[in-house]
């Protein structure tokens, strides 16, 4: 009987053994699945599983494209200068051999005063000082504020970061504009300004000289 006894003794000290073997074991790969997700700004109260960030890092990668030239941002932000030819924007199936016109094919015969006052502003843009208050005038984002800007052929693409995915509700929705609410939903009118409506702009000129194209630096709040 002793020899019976101690038997059992070992088999059950085995059995203990191995589930506490096998519960390290579990909770080993329990802490691998999920994974704190370090420097990040959502770190401290929200754990990311490795398979997620690698599909979010395998999509930063796509849309990222390498760059000729780096800018660091006073915000923190990172501007790639993209060279054009491999801009995001060409990835869609309806841009495939798009050719980039930087200049339209055909410009109206301006008037002599015309050519006149820009051959005098061409004279203007080769002194320092105009150079100098253009860097300046020019500086309408923050990245533009140490006067460095992307070389020519190339054009400025802030990088997107794995903070900026995980804002969004998912890797689907990142980068998508949201859906629109139908305006029968709203209370009131569309062009009342109110928290449920637009603020409108109209921007006009009283110029007699005929007009060929416009410019404008267009503000963009909860997009």
């Amino acid at each position: 009987m002793g020899i019976v006894g101690k038997k059992r003794g070992f088999s059950a000290l085995l059995l203990l053994l191995l589930q506490h073997l096998l519960l390290a074991f579990l909770i080993t790969i329990v802490f691998q699945s999920f994974t704190v997700v370090s420097g990040l700004n959502y770190s401290d109260y929200r754990q990311v599983s490795s398979l997620r960030l690698q599909r979010i890092q395998r999509h930063l990668d796509k849309i990222n494209k390498p760059a000729v030239m780096t800018i660091q941002s006073p915000d923190g932000d990172i501007i790639d200068c993209v060279h054009k030819r491999k801009q995001p924007a060409l990835d869609h199936p309806l841009l495939k051999n798009h050719k980039i016109q930087k200049e339209p094919p055909e410009r109206p015969k301006l008037s002599k005063i015309l050519n006149q006052n820009e051959a005098k502003d061409e004279k203007k843009k080769n002194t320092t000082n105009y150079m100098n208050e253009q860097v300046l005038e020019g500086a309408w984002q923050m990245w533009h504020r140490n006067g460095t800007r992307c070389p020519k052929g190339t054009v400025p693409v802030r990088r997107s970061t794995v903070d900026d995915v995980l804002r969004a509700k998912s890797l689907f929705d990142f980068g998508k504009k949201k859906r629109k609410i139908d305006l029968a939903r709203r209370t009131d009118a569309p062009d009342v300004v109110s928290a449920n409506g637009h603020e409108h702009a109209i921007a006009y000129t009283g110029s007699s000289l005929e007009a060929y194209g416009a410019k404008a630096t267009i503000n963009v709040w909860d997009p």
